[in-house]
């Protein structure tokens, strides 16, 4: 698909560049925005009891305009002139808090939920300052957390929650057309995603299978509300994954009024509504459909996916202590390679894929009282894959797979809180799998030049996992916080049982500054995919990384913060095959491992170290931005015993990116990565002439790199506002200044010669969004 997605890309462009013209024109020809009045509105909770918090003060910066939060927590501004806004909630002694870009709109209502942590302004003999950022539950190191307005101007996104968070230093730069998260050294099968305590495994459309990555974001993010992203050392609440978590919350949806909003941008169009449900409830649902196939079309050449998707959100207070959500999201996709197009990129081989891909539940809120609450959700998520891929010489059939996974979870977090400082969390996961898998390969020359027999599998499989944890956070006097957990997880597939215990902490040594640690272990069942190729490997070692981090945070100024870590992350039990001595399974789902194996063992070692900074700044004085920047080494041991970088080993990053709100109708925004080339094993120059085929020198397995990736992403918004309705035109360019990135080697089979496959070159991705 990749290769693909680079030539009709490329041809692609002058109509992208002139659909980009055309919707700069159609600015201009916007009759002139009247002056308009919106509305904000929204409830203020305690954070850690999720209780309604009466009498806190809600001042709008901008204008000096403040309120009181009534007996339901709730706040409302009327008349405010549309623009953005910060606004900051404080009560008396406490620590304030002030959240930024709230974005107050045309005859429309912006609603705010605002967890507020009650912390005292001065403890002792340390003073903490008002601040922008929000805390984040219990997590004192490798956290990160976005607004929804930080999500949706994203330069370089295009609307991906994935690729929003490219900019921080734990993230590996893999590759423009895709969007798999690869943090801290790992690989994109150790990641997982949570929507309103619904556990997600991937959200794109055309999944990889046995990843959590894809070349396109499912979500809509115009639905969320907010993102909590963490790198390592994650609470024990959180299972079954290696490397990191993000766990998104959608927003409600308006509980006053009918709103509806059209989006139409280069890749597809879209409409979304929603509106209130009875007195007590809200509703939100929306459709999109691709159309880059009908732009291909017009060129006459050329590969484009085709993708779709459907969801949506209801909320409903069944009473003031009891919350229900219904979470529903659906995909799907359908990308196709002719023969003659292969042939002419000088490809070996041609494909038609088609996938599906979603997620119905329910999440059950309670507030138990004043010290206590939880969250119990019920879930049915399920990806299937159908595709075929050929030979183009000759032509004749390759791979056919035709797979589903699905997943039926049960997942219940309480939280009580014990006085002053003292916090315990509690809960337990019941997973169901589904899975049924019939793959089928041709017999074929490898990457190694060695012929490998035709093979099949055909399983269907019923198992089950379970879970239980505990998770406690305690302050010991007015600098030191402890938190302490302890999971236990047990798969039926392989009969393997696991506790694994996390420890965290963190210091103030000012009113500014505070040192943070943490260290536990982290356990993942093999991807599925992998794991039911053969009976034989229910019998491996579940694999598990050790997790060790140290911090330093500061607080440069109110909405100013320094953020440095430094991290170690073991790995034992990893998946190795004997016969391929130097290969590394678990980073290589798709390429030599791709065989129905017979042979795999579990002595496979690895580990990561680095360490990251983060200079993150809210917006404040029309002035946002993040820098930020890595060094880190990621390497594996094979059968052989003998050390290899790892896959995504980029060993050096550095991000800059920013943006400036000129007034309330513009905004200008940038994005700009500096990357380290990836490894990559060279040809063997002689056999792959010989044969006409990609044959690898695997003597140098990962010991070459590809040349340093770098490039600028630059986005423009403009608003207008009319009378009951909103515009918002924007543009981003990616790859501004036209870098050739290398996406990967490949054998030309049209010049018996290595070939070099790039990734985006100069990108224009802008759109239009409409509210009405």
């Amino acid at each position: 698909m990749r290769a693909m997605c680079v030539a009709s890309q490329q041809r692609a462009r002058p109509w992208l560049l002139l659909l980009a013209a055309v919707v700069i024109s159609a600015a201009g020809l916007v009759a002139a925005p009247q002056e308009q009045k919106g509305e904000a509105s929204g409830v203020v909770v305690d954070f850690d009891t999720k209780l309604a918090l009466p009498g806190a003060t809600v001042r709008i910066l901008e204008t000096g305009t403040e309120t009181t939060t009534d007996m339901d927590g709730s706040f409302a501004f009327g008349d405010l002139d549309v623009g953005t806004y910060s606004v900051r909630v404080s009560y008396p002694g406490m620590i304030a808090l002030t959240t930024t870009d709230v974005v107050v709109k045309s005859a429309r209502t912006t609603h705010l939920t605002v967890a507020y942590r009650l912390v005292p302004a001065a403890k002792e003999d340390v003073t903490v300052t008002s601040g922008y950022f929000a805390p984040t539950a219990d997590q004192p190191t490798s956290a990160i957390g976005f607004s929804s307005e930080e999500i949706r101007r994203a330069p370089g996104s295009g609307g991906d929650v994935s690729r929003i968070i490219y900019g921080l230093p734990s993230l590996a730069k893999v590759d423009d057309m895709m969007n798999s998260l690869v943090v801290r050294g790992g690989n994109p099968s150790e990641n997982t995603f949570f929507i309103d305590n619904i556990e997600v495994p991937n959200i794109n459309h055309f999944p990889m299978q046995g990843t959590s990555g894809g070349p396109v974001g499912l979500l809509n993010v115009d639905f969320i509300q907010d993102v909590s992203f963490y790198s390592g050392g994650f609470s024990t609440i959180y299972g079954n994954r290696l490397s990191s978590v993000m766990d998104i919350n959608y927003r409600r949806g308006n509980r006053d009024k009918h709103e509806e909003q059209a989006d139409l941008n280069f890749a597809g169009a879209g409409l979304a509504a929603e509106g209130p449900l009875s007195s007590r409830g809200s509703w939100m649902v929306s459709a999109r459909m691709s159309y880059l196939d009908l732009l291909v079309g017009l060129i006459g050449t050329g590969a484009a996916p085709r993708y779709g998707d459907v969801q949506g959100k209801l909320s409903l207070d069944l009473s003031d202590r009891d919350k229900l959500t219904v979470l529903g999201i659906t995909g799907i996709d359908q990308y196709t390679v002719r023969r003659e197009e292969a042939i002419e990129q000088g490809s070996d081989h041609y494909m038609q894929t088609n996938s599906r891909e979603g997620v119905i539940g329910f999440n059950w809120f309670r507030v138990w009282g004043e010290g206590g609450y939880s969250s119990t959700s019920l879930a049915h998520s399920f990806t299937a894959y159908d595709s075929e891929v050929d030979w183009t010489q000759p032509d004749s059939s390759f791979m056919e797979n035709s797979s589903t996974e699905q997943l039926v979870t049960l997942r219940n977090v309480n939280h009580y809180t014990f006085g002053s400082g003292h916090t315990i969390r509690t809960g337990f996961e019941g997973k169901w799998v589904l899975i049924d898998y019939d793959l089928s390969i041709a017999s074929y020359t490898d990457v190694l030049g060695r012929i490998i027999p035709a093979s099949s599998r055909r399983v269907r499989g019923r198992d089950s996992t379970w879970s239980a944890f505990v998770d406690s956070s305690t302050a010991l006097g007015s600098k030191l916080t402890l938190n302490a957990g302890l999971r236990a997880d047990y798969y039926t597939y392989s009969r393997n049982g696991h506790a694994s215990p996390r420890l965290s902490m963190s210091y103030a040594l000012t009113d500014r500054t505070s040192l943070t640690a943490s260290a536990g272990l982290f356990y993942q069942q093999l991807p599925l995919v992998l794991l039911y190729r053969n009976d034989r490997f229910s019998e491996l070692a579940d694999p598990l990384a050790y997790h060790y981090i140290i911090g330093f945070s500061r607080l440069l100024s109110d909405n100013t913060k320094l953020t440095v870590e430094a991290y170690d992350k073991e790995y034992r039990n990893l998946p190795v095959d004997p016969t391929q001595p130097t290969l590394f399974v678990f980073d290589d789902l798709y390429g030599w491992s791709f065989p129905l194996r017979d042979n795999l063992s579990d002595a496979g070692l690895a580990r990561s170290r680095g360490i990251e900074f983060i200079i993150q700044k809210k917006l404040k004085a029309r002035f946002y931005g993040m820098v930020s920047g890595s060094w880190s080494t990621s390497r594996y041991r094979a059968s052989d015993a003998v050390w290899r970088n790892r896959q995504f080993d980029n060993r050096y990053i550095l991000s800059v990116e920013g943006g400036y709100k000129r007034s309330r109708n513009w905004e200008y925004s940038l994005r700009w990565i500096l990357a380290g080339g990836r490894p990559y094993t060279p040809f063997d120059l002689d056999a792959s002439r010989a044969a006409n085929a990609e044959i690898l020198d695997v003597g140098k397995t990962n010991g070459a790199r590809m040349p340093a990736y770098h490039s600028l992403n630059i986005r423009f918004d403009r608003r207008f506002y009319f009378g009951g309705s909103n515009l918002t035109l924007y543009l981003s360019v990616w790859n501004t200044y036209n870098r050739k990135n290398v996406a990967d080697y490949f054998w030309n089979n049209n010049d018996n010669e290595p070939g070099t496959r790039y990734q985006w070159s100069v990108v224009p991705v802008g759109g239009i969004e409409y509210e009405f």
